[in-house]
Parts: structure tokens; sequence; C-alpha cells
């Protein structure tokens, strides 16, 4: 399976992509693949993806050799085997904070499949201080493929603007805050990654994130702004 192969890239020090189309169509996640991307990012805690939707965009992708990855809208262990049993690649688990809900979620991908968890992605999510601070412990649970940092919602949690325009820096305070994320993830011997931007992309890299998730709408617009210059 796809989450397995995307592992192995991680383990040998590859950097991954994966993209969220912004849109329900397997047509346009199946061409995203056949552009470059390694994996879709199918958001369920604020896209608009049914189980059906989970399946057949899984589907598309692994075709051309892509991974479907699930962001459910909790850690609820329901919730999460029924994204796996219709066919999630790997989860991508948002607002995890202790080691405790860690083991949950390595526990819960193994319940669901007891013959194939190895064949799915898990990933964390650190989106808070307290994740931050709890990470030392989450790193010492085994099971867990990437801890991801979310920089806007950690942002957020952190008392700052989680929004921001596509050329301006993060906060010094969240800057740091992601790097310690890295380094101490990267010394236990654990993928990291986190959301970015073009203007982010070579910083994070540097600090030794792998698996890095791209919205694919800056790229539209961006597209078609220069598409209008020149007919301009």
């Amino acid at each position: 399976m796809i989450g397995s192969h995307l592992r192995a890239r991680l383990k040998a020090g590859e950097t991954l992509t994966m993209y969220n189309t912004h849109h329900v169509s397997s047509g346009l996640a199946q061409r995203m693949i056949e552009h470059g991307a390694d994996a879709l990012f199918l958001d369920c805690e604020h896209g608009m993806w049914s189980h059906d939707d989970i399946r057949s965009h899984a589907v598309a992708a692994r075709a051309v050799g892509g991974a479907g990855i699930v962001r459910p809208h909790s850690h609820e262990r329901p919730v999460m085997i029924r994204y796996l049993n219709a066919g999630a690649d790997g989860l991508m688990v948002p607002m995890v904070n202790t080691a405790e809900e860690t083991a949950a979620i390595v526990e819960a991908v193994r319940y669901a499949l007891p013959g194939t968890y190895e064949n799915r992605l898990v990933i964390c999510m650190i989106e808070t201080p307290e994740a931050v601070e709890n990470l030392d412990e989450m790193l010492k649970v085994e099971g867990v493929d990437v801890f991801f940092v979310g920089p806007s919602d950690l942002s957020q949690n952190m008392g700052f603007d989680p929004g921001l325009p596509a050329d301006a820096p993060r906060p010094k305070e969240v800057v740091e805050a992601i790097e310690d994320v890295f380094s101490r993830t990267r010394a236990a011997g654990v993928a990291t990654g986190t959301l970015v931007r073009e203007v982010d992309i070579a910083h994070f890299t540097g600090k030794g994130a792998q698996f890095l998730y791209i919205h694919s709408d800056p790229f539209l617009k961006s597209g078609i702004a220069r598409m209008k210059s020149l007919i301009a």
C-alpha cells in the first residue's frame, strides 16, 4: 500500500509533498498526483469530503502512484476507524496534545487494520503550546511516522493572528517553537513536517522538514494573475 511506501521514502531521507485541492473532485486529485504531488490532503476537519469521497479520491490517487491522507475532525476512535475503513492511506490527526492521546491514535489504527496497519501512515499534529511541552513524552510512543506542526493553529494558540499574507513571515516566537519541534523530533529518529508557503519552503526544509503540506489555491491565484498581466 502507498502509506508504507511513503514511510520508506521518509526513512530514506526524502522530502514529500501533500497538496490540498480545496475541491471535491477525484479527477482533479488524480491530475495533481500526475503533476508531481506525492499525496493529497483530504480535509474532513474543515473540508467537505464524505466517506464515499474519501474512497473515490484515495482510489484515484493510488491509481497514479499517490496517496490520500485524511484529516479527521477529531481523534475520536470510531471516527478514525471509519476513515481507515473507507480507504485512507493515512491519518493526519489534529490537536494531539499528550502521550496518552498519541498512543490511543496508534492503537486505533492497529485495531482497525490488525493485519495491514503498517500500510497506513500515522501523522500527529502539534498545534498547541501544551503539545510542544509534552513532545518528548509523545516521541516515546512507537508507531507515529510524522509529528507535523500546524503553524496557523499553533500561532493562534500562542496568541498570534493565524492569518498571514502570502509573503509575510510568521512571528518569531512561532518559528522558534516550530524549529524546536523539528529538532527534538528528528533527534528521536522520527520525521517531521509543516504547512508551507513558497516563502517558507527553503527555511523549513533547511531545518529538517520532510513532510510538506501545501495549499493549491495560491498557485491558482498567482497563475491566473500572471496570465491576466500578459493579456493586459
